[in-house]
């Protein structure tokens, strides 16, 4: 069974950069589509980025295109997300998710995934 658990998260002021791990247990993050989430508090889990299994190919929110950069180390069965110039906005917990399935849904839906960690805190804050 896949386990998934983030890290790197912190408070920041805007501006500034933040990079956020998303280490898997139990099974090859290699196979697996990664999807990173933010929730707000009192709003719905949205979908940020993501990169597929295999070639790599990564999908951005217009919100976060050319400041967040979501890449791969499968030798540290590890998905990071670069988050740079970081706005107050951005304040939000951020989730990875994992599919073993491409076709279960668009990588934007939270219930395409099967898999989720617990969460890390990002708060963008003077």
């Amino acid at each position: 069974q896949l386990q998934l658990v983030e890290s790197g998260g912190g408070l920041v002021q805007p501006g500034g950069s933040l990079t956020l791990s998303c280490v898997g247990s139990g099974a090859s993050l290699e196979y697996y589509d990664i999807g990173w989430f933010s929730q707000a508090p009192g709003e719905e889990r949205e979908g940020v980025s993501w990169i597929s299994h295999g070639t790599g190919v990564t999908r951005y929110i217009d919100s976060v295109k050319g400041r967040f950069t979501i890449s791969r180390d499968n030798s540290k069965n590890t998905v990071y997300l670069q988050m740079n110039s970081l706005k107050p906005e951005d304040t939000a917990k951020y989730y990875c998710a994992a599919t073993a399935d491409p076709h279960r849904g668009a990588w934007l839906w939270p219930e395409s995934y099967e898999f989720w960690g617990q969460g890390t805190q990002v708060t963008v804050s003077s």
